[in-house]
């Protein structure tokens, strides 16, 4: 978890009270790492906070899906990982420290992270926008019908950022109360 309000919010999952309403979650890892064993990762899987590669072939950027929280100044981010093309992570690994990278243009990735609140987000094709220097890049998702694409283009509203902490927060209970 990263930037959060301090006003916090009164859960209807669990009834108390949570001083902080968090504005992003992410993952360490891209999912695919999940499918190495245990005793296999230090010689098949390089990783870092930023870049992931497996068995040299699978190539693997992280980044942020930013959501406009309709009515603040606030952004809501969801922490992700893509894989992208071998000759596009060369590309972007040769320009990690190169001032202006940010004027690269967009190349495709797929999520290879599972956002539950959007069901099935696996391959999910991404947009990947470079970003400057110490920024990790933005995704935009190129399917305009998907449920996180329509938020990342339309917003939300603050109640849904509370439902989604609800569902973090209390996966079973959430899922169990939902229609």
């Amino acid at each position: 978890m990263g930037s959060e309000l301090k006003s916090g919010f009164a859960c209807r999952v669990c009834g108390e009270r949570h001083d902080v309403l968090p504005l992003s979650y992410s993952v360490k890892a891209p999912v695919a790492v999940t499918a190495i064993p245990p005793d296999e990762l230090e010689k098949r899987v390089v990783i870092t906070p930023d870049q992931c590669v497996i068995d040299s072939r699978d190539f693997y950027l992280r980044g942020r899906i930013v959501v406009p929280v309709i009515g603040t100044n606030e952004l809501f981010v969801w922490g992700v990982w893509a894989e992208i093309s071998p000759k596009n992570f060369i590309r972007a690994n040769g320009l990690w420290n190169t001032q202006g990278r940010e004027m690269e243009p967009a190349f495709p990735g797929w999520l290879n992270t599972e956002l539950f609140p959007f069901g099935n987000t696996i391959n999910l094709e991404v947009n990947v926008h470079t970003q400057p220097i110490g920024w990790r890049p933005h995704f935009t998702v190129s399917d305009p019908d998907h449920p996180l694409g329509i938020e990342q283009r339309s917003g939300i509203t603050l109640e849904r950022v509370e439902e989604i902490a609800e569902m973090i927060l209390h996966p079973r209970s959430a899922a169990a109360s939902t229609p």
